[in-house]
């Protein structure tokens, strides 16, 4: 799972979500304390309204919430998600010590992103196409949040 910094970082890049079953995200709020939901069904459900996407719990939670709205949640792409983003761009995921490399090939020239996970340097490689070498210091200002 990608750090949620690095999720914030892409989400102010311009990356947008649309809610589907199985996908990770955490409420954009300290006192939520940082807690991973699941998409699905059964428990969180995104609703479609005119006024905007909600995420919906259903049943019982531990704590009182039954809905959300889509700008207060933070999406966590995965690794499958955060490959498909790269599209053509991306050439290669490898094991590095302490990590992973992933390789693109973008704008004429190849670049190479680490991270402690494979969805981590696949994150940090996405940020790079959004934002070229502006990633790094938006990275900074956003993890100062």
């Amino acid at each position: 799972m990608i750090p949620t910094p690095l999720a914030r970082s892409l989400r102010t890049a311009g990356l947008r979500w649309t809610p589907a079953s199985g996908d990770r995200f955490v409420i954009d709020e300290p006192e939520v304390g940082g807690e991973v939901f699941t998409v699905s069904e059964m428990t969180v459900e995104a609703h479609s309204y005119p006024s905007g996407t909600v995420l919906g719990f259903n049943g019982t939670t531990e704590w009182a919430l039954d809905s959300v709205g889509l700008d207060e949640v933070l999406w966590l792409p995965d690794e499958g998600q955060l490959r498909e983003l790269l599209g053509a761009a991306f050439r290669s995921l490898r094991a590095a010590q302490g990590g992973f490399t992933v390789s693109i090939h973008f704008l004429g020239a190849e670049r190479h992103f680490t991270g402690s996970s494979a969805d981590e340097a696949y994150g940090e490689a996405l940020l790079h196409m959004f934002l070229g070498d502006d990633a790094a210091e938006l990275s900074s200002e956003v993890l100062d949040l």
